[in-house]
């Protein structure tokens, strides 16, 4: 009997849930939401989503922010997510730079990996959303269904290509949530694999 896809959506930070910069988002001042990205997340839970963020984080590996700025953008995340009855249950993260040769560094699975041994899920058919390639293939290294948003880098990497096989686009995090509540609504008890058609 086929499994149903887990309740699960794994999201990239910057340029995804919140504005990025070519300069790194280094303070809470400086981390500030996209616009109807936390309704997106809060939109998500009603459904019965968990969400967790995978993030790559080198700016701690090149002694631009400490861990402790870190910490206090995503508790800035939290509470405002709280606010709207939304919630993310966790932030993985890696904090190393390209020279460092991690596993978790994407496009590398490591952080994924670390996702599903926390939470005990198969990550098979689970939606990930980026804004860079990077993000996407970390995703379908571990079988996740990969979602880019065109903020952030999303539009930069739209105009490359090369994208992942069943790739879905949206506009942005708001425009994957609502496409990801339909498609929940419509879905068969025995829900088959993703087309590989671009969401309008």
């Amino acid at each position: 009997m086929p499994q149903s896809q887990p309740k699960f959506v794994i999201l990239d930070r910057d340029g995804v849930v919140n504005l990025d910069s070519d300069q790194f988002i280094k303070t809470p001042d400086e981390w500030v939401p996209i616009a109807g990205s936390l309704e997106a997340i809060a939109m998500l839970n009603q459904a019965g989503y968990r969400i967790v963020i995978a993030s790559n984080q080198s700016g701690i590996g090149r002694g631009l922010f400490e861990m402790s700025a870190l910490n206090a953008m995503h508790e800035k995340m939290y509470k405002a997510l709280a606010a709207l009855g939304g919630r993310v249950e966790a932030v993985f993260f890696c904090p190393h730079t390209a020279a460092d040769n991690c596993d978790c560094r994407k496009p590398k699975s490591g952080l994924y990996e670390q996702i599903g041994e926390r939470f005990g899920v198969e990550l098979r058919n689970v939606a990930t959303v980026g804004d860079s390639l990077r993000d996407l293939e970390a995703g379908v290294a571990v079988g996740c269904v990969p979602h880019l948003v065109r903020t952030g880098k999303g539009l930069r990497t739209l105009d490359k290509g090369g994208l992942p096989a069943g790739t879905r686009v949206h506009d942005d995090l708001a425009a994957f949530a609502r496409w990801l509540v339909a498609e929940g609504t419509h879905k068969t008890p025995a829900p088959t694999a993703h087309a590989a058609q671009p969401a309008p």
